[in-house]
């Protein structure tokens, strides 16, 4: 099948691997069942330190990482209680981040009145999730759907992944069908062809077509049956700032949740959802090893393989920043390009809320 889509140079941004992601969205910084009650953990989200904690109620609180003190990071401090306990003089902070007790205070009127900065945070698919930028934005910004995930009839495998990259090299992956040589020794997919491309000031989508050979891994996935040579499939990606998805309809939906920590390193938590061939009783049996098998059989030696180009490419970048790439993939451009223009968006809306918090200074 010939694409109408022209395979041919495109303009690239070269500021795509240097802008930062727009904060006014939510972001996933762990899965919730990693996160026990008492436990406080250290995440960071573009280079803001946070202390994501879960009292003994069972909420999850996110704040910064640091005590009003004396600055310290309070992620090696512990819970009590739903409280959050500075590890150097015992200083007391509550989810919503204030101060309400010191050990060698006791009047409760002589505490700080200055807060934590605390973050909005929901748990939503097992993941713990944090608005990072203006809090009065969190309310009217959505999470990713994910349908599948309480559908008894599909089988959702969770991917966690760390690149040492920048996220718009992470987030171009999944979007960038024309790799399947990259996985030719995995019974990957080859004879990719672009078929349609859309874009708007928020997506870009498309639709490729790609062929399997039969094997192993196609059965079990349910994309060959046993006579066949090799079948050809539609695969549609999608970039929903700030987070990507792909799909084969009626086969799997693949949705990646990036956690942008700082220009060389993004964290990733990934949801596959497998529509499986088997009774929903037996579904729910073997969900989880199942899962983990998956995981680490089928998945994981594909996602070490884009790791590893992944960082090279990163690694070349750091070194030489102003070298020319070449591009002929039109949804690679499309995505630079929407990557730099949420970034100005966003950095245009804090100079505008920055602007305005002055002007009401000064009437003041």
């Amino acid at each position: 099948m010939k694409s109408d889509l022209d395979l041919k140079p495109q303009k690239l941004n070269t500021r795509t691997r240097t802008v930062g992601p727009d904060l006014n969205h939510w972001y996933p910084v762990g899965w919730s069942d990693g996160l026990k009650p008492g436990q406080v953990k250290n995440q960071v989200l573009w280079e803001q330190e946070i202390a994501v904690y879960r009292g003994d109620n069972g909420d999850a609180y996110a704040v910064e990482d640091a005590c009003l003190h004396k600055g310290v990071a309070l992620h090696k401090g512990d819970v009590q209680g739903d409280e959050l306990v500075c590890p150097y003089h015992g200083w007391r902070f509550d989810g919503q981040g204030r101060c309400v007790g010191i050990p060698y205070v006791d009047d409760s009127n002589r505490l700080p009145k200055k807060c934590l900065r605390r973050y909005p945070l929901k748990e939503r698919y097992n993941l713990i999730w944090v608005f990072p930028g203006d809090p009065v934005l969190s309310e009217s910004m959505s999470l990713p759907d994910v349908p599948e995930y309480d559908d008894p009839d599909w089988l959702i495998v969770e991917i966690p992944a760390h690149f040492n990259v920048h996220f718009s090299m992470v987030n171009e992956n999944p979007l960038d069908v024309f790799h399947g040589h990259l996985h030719r020794d995995l019974q990957g997919w080859y004879n990719p062809v672009l078929v349609s491309m859309e874009n708007d000031e928020d997506t870009v989508k498309a639709e490729y077509e790609v062929t399997f050979k039969n094997g192993w891994l196609p059965r079990i996935l349910g994309l060959t049956r046993s006579k066949e040579s090799e079948v050809k499939k539609r695969i549609g990606v999608g970039y929903y700032y700030p987070h990507c998805r792909n799909n084969m309809p009626g086969k799997s939906n693949y949705y990646f949740m990036r956690q942008p920590q700082g220009p060389m390193s993004t964290q990733s938590y990934s949801l596959l959802c497998l529509k499986i061939r088997l009774p929903v009783w037996l579904v729910s049996v073997v969900r989880k090893p199942l899962s983990r098998i998956l995981w680490w059989f089928l998945i994981k030696p594909f996602l070490d393989q884009d790791i590893d180009v992944m960082e090279s490419e990163q690694a070349n970048f750091h070194r030489n920043p102003n070298r020319r790439h070449v591009e002929i993939n039109p949804v690679i451009a499309a995505a630079q390009l929407l990557t730099v223009k949420k970034y100005d968006q966003y950095l245009q809306l804090q100079d505008t809320r920055l602007q305005k918090t002055s002007n009401n200074k000064v009437k003041t």
